[in-house]
């Protein structure tokens, strides 16, 4: 324990020099830590939320925009497709589950999602007050909408034309809550449910001037996109080629999608890795030249630590020490930073309401954070611990 001590007051006898090297380490730690949590997270959200997804139909445009906006709600649809069309597919021998999903109006930011109940169960979300929906009108709220929004059984809103704040307000179409899911950690988290029917009275009840009106909207009535689940892995080959070239919507493969998107941030994390490894490399280049340097500063204090009856082993441990020392403070300082910089991140793009991304998690991935910092404090501390442990008391007397 006296070892560890004086380690502890030999690393604080140069104050400005132990901070540097600390503020280094912490920094290439904390981009580290940084890295880990983004991409573990951002990878558990995709995984959570594709589960069971094999292919999502939609208006013709961009694959990918079908996906961010129909699976994971954090972009707009490319359009609607007719509703006679989904129809048809929903037949299809190699289609064994259709979920509907229509979109359009919101609350707060929140999205207001027309689906089935099949879209709950799909990620056997379970209530937590309530009921599901039994007429249009009715909604059930994610658990992280009734949380921010404060809204409780029985209460009544209106939604808002678009997909953000500042839309046409719904004035004459007022939602429910009948139901309130417990927290699924999926994408229903952050949505408000209804029937698909409420979507299509809200707009029907209010551009609709008659009754011969409202019977040709129904008869044109459209959706936004299907989630689709396959009656065999085989469709994955042929389905999508039919709906592309058969119909006038597409088809897009998610784990296709989400593999490019992925391949497009890579370059960005490639960037801020190497930043991190130029911040470690850096660090632990200054720790060795501090220790190297506190070798020759410190020769006497080591000659009396010898003469007194200190075996080599503990001078040397000494330095070590003050290694260890360095590095354990930069692994707490860098994890706590780089969780700061995710939670920060996640309030800033306001991913808690998209993909659930934030600080203060620890995947298990997170443990090579420490590990990465004793390993460069003690690679640093190598040598110095060499010089140290060779120091020869009759030299020092002599003055060599």
């Amino acid at each position: 324990m006296k070892t560890i001590s004086l380690a502890w007051t030999y690393l604080w006898s140069r104050p400005l020099g132990a901070a540097l090297n600390l503020l280094l380490l912490s920094l290439g730690l904390a981009s580290i830590t940084f890295l880990l949590l983004v991409s573990n997270q951002l990878n558990k959200a995709f995984e959570r939320d594709l589960q069971g997804i094999d292919v999502v139909v939609g208006a013709k445009g961009s694959p990918m925009q079908l996906i961010l906006s129909g699976v994971f709600h954090i972009d707009v649809p490319p359009g609607n497709v007719p509703l006679k069309a989904v129809q048809a597919l929903q037949k299809h021998p190699m289609v064994a589950q259709l979920i509907p999903i229509s979109l359009g109006d919101s609350l707060r930011s929140f999205r207001i999602v027309g689906t089935s109940h099949y879209y709950i169960s799909h990620y056997q979300a379970k209530l937590a007050q309530g009921q599901l929906w039994t007429q249009p009108m009715q909604v059930v709220l994610g658990a992280t909408v009734a949380r921010k929004l404060g809204l409780a059984l029985g209460q009544t809103f209106v939604g808002t034309h678009g997909l953000g704040e500042g839309g046409h307000v719904h004035g004459d179409s007022t939602y429910t809550v009948v139901g309130i899911l417990a927290p699924s950690g999926s994408v229903l988290d952050r949505l408000i449910l209804t029937d698909t029917a409420s979507v299509w009275k809200v707009h029907e009840d209010y551009t609709a001037v008659d009754d011969e009106d409202r019977q040709i909207m129904m008869d044109e009535r459209e959706l936004t996109m299907a989630l689709i689940t396959y009656t065999s892995p085989l469709a994955a080959v042929s389905f999508p080629r039919f709906v592309n070239t058969s119909t006038e919507m597409q088809a897009a493969a998610p784990a296709l999608e989400i593999t490019r998107l992925l391949s497009m941030l890579g370059l960005g994390t490639d960037v801020l890795r190497a930043f991190a490894g130029v911040l470690l490399l850096t660090a632990g280049l200054s720790v060795f030249i501090a220790l190297w340097s506190a070798v020759r500063e410190r020769r006497g204090d080591l000659a009396l630590l010898r003469m007194l009856g200190a075996p080599p082993r503990k001078v040397a441990a000494l330095l070590l020490l003050e290694a260890l020392w360095l590095g354990a403070l930069a692994a707490v300082l860098g994890v706590l930073a780089g969780q700061g910089m995710a939670a920060g991140l996640a309030w800033l793009l306001q991913l808690d309401n998209s993909l659930l991304i934030g600080g203060m998690a620890w995947p298990t991935e997170l443990w090579v954070v420490p590990a990465v910092a004793l390993g460069v404090s003690l690679v640093a501390a190598i040598l110095p611990t060499l010089a140290a442990y060779r120091v020869s008391v009759l030299a020092l007397l002599q003055g060599k």
